[in-house]
């Protein structure tokens, strides 16, 4: 079951977002990214700390949803057991 779910979560997709949606990233189950998108108003501006402050906001919390999305699906298969090795994720 456990490799089921796995599988199954590199084909789930989570997005999040930052600076209201001027920044979005797509993140699999498996913390892969899938997409990146930057608003072209964003690129036209000259400010790099601005769009470097989203960009890491929104892969951040890209990762966050992705591993609740794997430790709620994982907890389904092993009913909420700790799995040794992998604190946070599982």
């Amino acid at each position: 079951d456990m490799a089921r779910v796995q599988e199954e979560l590199a084909n789930k997709v989570v997005s999040a977002s930052a600076g209201g949606g001027a920044v979005k990233v797509e993140v699999s189950g498996k913390l892969e990214f899938k997409k990146i998108e930057i608003e072209p108003e964003v690129l036209k501006g000259d400010d790099q700390e601005m769009l470097q402050d989203l960009l890491i906001a929104a892969v951040n919390e890209g990762i966050s949803k992705a591993q609740e999305l794997a430790a709620n699906e994982m907890a389904k298969v092993t009913g909420n057991i700790k799995i040794p090795g992998m604190p946070g994720l599982f």
